[in-house]
């Protein structure tokens, strides 16, 4: 009997060390490019990196099979996600309005949101949508197209944080929590008050939803939440303390590809572990996320400030005199605040039959101040997204499979 349980608990240890991610590919691509990559490999601490990159090789009848690869990845060292959260929130309103079941209730109805509690702000009009009024339907367009905060925020108080958080438990994304609301200045308190939300067909209500209150805390055994040496406060006032982030949002690297992983592909879990969505939401969540702003008439914008890969951090680094690969669409929600960047990306090349996963966070802050707005993007972080995203893609060319994908769900209506 000792023997058996010897046995099983050798066989409990392999089967755990089989399913954590590689940890020497990812650093001996990076380092046979040190002109590439050596500044952030001799100083990974300093710049936050964390990468986690997943091949997806498919079976004789298409059903992808995932192997990772990581560098640096440390669920509880904490990153501020920023827009990152945005993703799971969006999932989550479809599925809150397919779970209410209201006759009459869809994610085209016409949502206006109330204010009862202070800082609360109401909204009755959209002039960027095509009948003028909001929806959340459209609040995910502009979530998925430009990130847009404001959007972002009207879902966070639809779905309300208590029911986001248990919906992060329920799926298994125990490294993560969404707290707050972004831009507006959330504290403590109004951060737990929900917005009272009415959803109308043409002129009839079809639901409403009372203001909420979250009681609840949502501990998460975090390292690294003060950072830096000093910050500038709510005034702008020099403050010469780390920057305290223990109450902030968090959404881990492995999570967030969790997430990009079930949305994706849907098929290869069970049943009771997908998302709760239809066949319109998972169509409407493709199409927005690797949807350039320049392809968009509602909502439009303004190429000279959102172009075509504002939002393509990973392969592209959101560069403005690049023009889009047309054989390449990538399917992500990208993130940066704080200097840090963070990607969560599924790149696909339609011609070469090309997919994997890439979700990574790198941070430059060499000040050590935050809130001062001097983050250097541009020098490091972007580059860095840039090159990791087309060296992953190099790979992946060169990379033999048995069976090449069918990618013709992703082929999109633009």
């Amino acid at each position: 009997m000792i023997r058996f349980f010897t046995y099983l608990l050798v066989g409990l240890s392999q089967l755990c060390q089989a399913q954590q991610p590689d940890t020497l590919l990812l650093e001996r691509l990076l380092r046979s490019k040190p002109e590439l990559f050596s500044g952030i490999l001799n100083h990974p601490t300093r710049n936050e990196v964390q990468i986690l990159y997943t091949q997806i090789d498919r079976d004789k009848n298409n059903v992808p099979h995932f192997k990772s690869y990581s560098y640096n990845l440390n669920d509880l060292h904490y990153f501020f996600p920023a827009s990152t959260v945005k993703l799971p929130t969006v999932i989550f309103a479809l599925e809150k309005i397919n779970e209410l079941n209201v006759k009459g209730l869809t994610a085209k109805s016409t949502m206006l949101t109330g204010a009862a509690f202070a800082k609360q702000t109401a909204v009755e009009r959209d002039s960027s949508s095509a009948s003028g009024l909001p929806s959340l339907e459209h609040y995910i367009k502009k979530i998925l197209l430009v990130s847009d905060n404001d959007a972002y925020n009207r879902l966070y108080e639809f779905i309300s944080r208590a029911e986001i958080n248990q919906k992060l438990k329920k799926y298994g994304l125990t490294t993560s929590r969404i707290l707050n609301r972004y831009a507006v200045k959330d504290t403590e308190v109004t951060s737990r008050h929900t917005n009272p939300i009415s959803f109308y067909e043409r002129d009839s209500l079809v639901f409403y939803q009372h203001g909420k209150f979250d009681p609840e805390n949502y501990p998460l055994p975090l390292t690294n939440t003060l950072m830096g040496k000093a910050y500038l406060d709510s005034s702008d006032r020099f403050v010469a303390k780390p920057f305290n982030m223990a109450n902030k949002n968090a959404f881990s690297i492995s999570d967030q590809q969790a997430v990009m992983k079930k949305l994706l592909f849907p098929e290869a879990f069970p049943v009771n572990e997908r998302f709760n969505l239809k066949p319109e939401d998972y169509e409407l969540i493709y199409t927005y996320m690797s949807k350039y702003p320049t392809e968009s008439d509602f909502p439009k914008y303004d190429p000279k400030d959102f172009w075509d890969l504002y939002a393509k951090f990973i392969f592209y680094g959101a560069d403005k005199e690049t023009k889009p690969k047309p054989n390449i669409r990538i399917f992500n929600k990208y993130g940066d605040s704080y200097g840090f960047i963070i990607d969560n990306a599924f790149v696909v090349d339609f011609e070469n039959k090309v997919e994997f996963m890439l979700t990574s966070v790198v941070q430059s802050n060499e000040d050590g101040v935050y809130n001062d707005d001097k983050y250097e993007y541009k020098e490091v972080c972007y580059p860095f997204m840039k090159n990791l995203g087309q060296l992953i893609y190099e790979y992946e060319l060169a990379r033999k499979k048995e069976y090449l994908p069918d990618l013709s769900k992703f082929i999109m209506k633009y």
